[in-house]
């Protein structure tokens, strides 16, 4: 016979969502050593631990990962049931979690959230902005329940879906040699300084690849941050491979200068990317169709 309860599975993801019994306590308005005493018995009832305790905080173990998913569903679908009485609000509550890459956190936060924070001024969002690396672990360890990163994810627990085309530039300081050049070729970028995003983040693997179609130059500089990139190009550091978001305010200003490169592939997609095993209820469901082109939500079976 089944013994878990819904409150134990309640208890259980308000834990893995947020690290700790003391913010799943706070989360869920109850005291601390009743989730201590809920997750126990659900540790008994499933004969395992589900959390490994490493230095204060919990972290899910091996078990655990295998039941969040479920434990998600369950609780999500228990929470549309009771929503359901009061549908013809169309009123949406609850959290959000969302991980972006830096050039998407930093320059189209808008243009991602708009539509859905309009439609649903209820739902509380909180966005991390990291590189790609860590925003796709995020989405795998169930940190993040929707991520939005630079470029197409190939991971076989992950659904990556296009969600709009982006462009590169190869921008320079206005007194950068290769800026009074009448037409560029690639034999002018031979021994160039280039300032690169760290590695792990997509637009260093795009930027990299880039520079393989052209000869030989030299790494002067690795930043974390596309507008400290943005920055060192300006003052003169070395040129680099920017998001046309990025740049724009500089270009307008005469700050920097776009190099006129058509012998180079500067297009890429930005995706969204959802765990596979994550049950995409309403929450979700409502974020990724807030967004164009409109996607098909599937959910595993």
């Amino acid at each position: 016979m089944i013994g878990i309860s819904i409150r134990q599975l309640e208890v259980f993801v308000a834990i893995a969502n947020s690290g700790s019994v003391r913010a799943a306590a706070a989360r869920l308005s109850v005291t601390q050593p009743a989730i201590s005493m809920a997750l126990s018995e659900l540790e008994r009832q499933v004969g395992a631990p589900v959390f490994d305790r490493i230095r204060g905080r919990l972290r899910l173990s091996m078990r655990g990962k295998e039941l969040l998913p479920p434990a998600q569903e369950v609780v999500e679908r228990m929470r549309e049931m009771l929503r359901r009485p009061d549908a013809h609000s169309h009123e949406l509550a609850g959290e959000l979690r969302l991980g972006t890459s830096n050039t998407i956190g930093n320059y189209l936060v808008g243009e991602l959230l708009g539509a859905f924070v309009r439609r649903h001024p209820n739902v509380s969002l909180t966005v991390s902005v990291e590189n790609t690396r860590t925003t796709v672990a995020g989405v795998l360890e169930h940190r993040i329940d929707v991520g939005c990163v630079e470029g197409l994810v190939n991971h076989p627990e992950i659904d990556s879906l296009p969600w709009r085309d982006d462009d590169l530039q190869v921008c320079a300081a206005p007194n950068h040699p290769l800026v009074g050049r009448q037409r560029l070729r690639p034999a002018d970028f031979a021994n160039a300084n280039w300032v690169l995003r760290e590695p792990g983040s997509a637009l260093r693997m795009q930027s990299e690849a880039i520079m393989a179609n052209l000869p030989p130059g030299r790494i002067l500089l690795e930043l974390g941050q596309v507008e400290a990139i943005k920055q060192a190009v300006i003052a003169g550091m070395g040129i680099a491979c920017l998001p046309d978001a990025a740049t724009r305010d500089a270009v307008a200003a005469g700050r920097l200068v776009v190099l006129q490169t058509p012998f180079l592939a500067l297009h890429r997609r930005l995706s969204l990317v959802l765990h596979k095993a994550r049950y995409r209820g309403t929450l979700i469901e409502a974020f990724v169709h807030s967004l164009e082109p409109p996607f098909t939500i599937r959910n595993m079976p």
